[in-house]
């Protein structure tokens, strides 16, 4: 396994194994390994002859610089997993080499109207910041494949776009979302959760089976719904960001019941925000 941080050292043997006829599959991760991004590797590893992994906390997607700053950094035991995995290559930039013209300077990609839904409500520039680092390193990689989990349902659709956008030769993999046993979603963030709030937070997915359970069995006042599932967020001492029950396709509020849907939910829990989401 390589570890590099240098951008043209990755280049240059990421173009060494394209020249090859060898092919890449990419996982870019901001690090604090679970078995969420293991599981993304795994599929990566069935889907070419090299896997490529980036750790990179991406400054330009934070509109909190809190948030940033408390990321979690587990660089020397994440490179340990990866190793164990068999990944080829582990790429470890710091926001200065990656961002050379500086930060403040970055000509950021913005997306589409979809965006400012939902997530790109609640953290402007967050999709900007995501575009951007996608899509540079997507040139810097230039993977075959790449793969992203469907915990960040809107995150997998810009990815999607991105590629469309620029024509890149990429196939992008969505994988389902990786759960504990009590069916709350992996996330680095859980490690921040207290003892208390880790008992509480299997109750977001818990309320998104609720809901689920009620549209599958003919209920179709959708804005009930999400009232509903709010107020027992609530009530169970989140504080609710928002509960939308979408189009799949488009994120708008379903105009036909026989649409495909999906719930999306956005909650703080004490000081640690939790997303999630379950397709209908």
């Amino acid at each position: 396994m390589q570890v590099f941080s240098d951008l043209k050292q990755t280049q240059d043997l990421c173009k060494s194994w394209r020249d090859k006829g060898e092919t890449i599959s990419f996982v870019p991760t901001m690090g604090c390994l679970h078995a969420g991004h293991l599981s993304l590797i795994k599929k990566a590893k069935t889907l070419a002859d090299h896997v490529a992994v980036s750790i990179f906390v991406n400054p330009l997607q934070f509109d909190n610089k809190d948030d940033l700053l408390k990321y979690p950094n587990t660089l020397d035991a994440d490179v340990s997993i990866l190793n164990d995995l068999a990944v080829d290559l582990v790429f470890t930039p710091d926001a200065i080499s990656f961002y050379p013209e500086g930060e403040s300077q970055v000509e950021q990609i913005e997306p589409g109207a979809v965006f400012t839904l939902l997530e790109g409500a609640n953290r402007p520039g967050h999709f900007a910041g995501v575009a951007t680092v996608v899509k540079r390193l997507f040139d810097l990689i230039q993977p075959h494949s790449a793969v992203f989990g469907e915990k960040d349902f809107q995150q997998l659709m810009l990815v999607q776009q991105l590629v469309k956008k620029f024509a890149l030769d990429i196939k992008i993999y969505g994988e389902a979302t990786f759960r504990e046993q009590d069916g709350l979603a992996m996330s680095s963030r859980n490690v921040r959760l207290s003892e208390t709030e880790r008992s509480k937070a299997p109750e977001i997915y818990r309320q998104l089976e609720i809901i689920k359970k009620a549209i599958n069995t003919g209920e179709h006042n959708y804005v009930s719904l999400e009232e509903k599932m709010h107020e027992n967020l609530k009530a169970a001492g989140f504080v609710p960001d928002y509960v939308a029950i979408r189009e799949i396709n488009s994120l708008l509020p379903p105009q036909n019941h026989g649409d495909s849907k999906v719930v999306l939910v956005a909650a703080k829990l004490g000081g640690i925000r939790l997303i999630d989401n379950l397709r209908i």
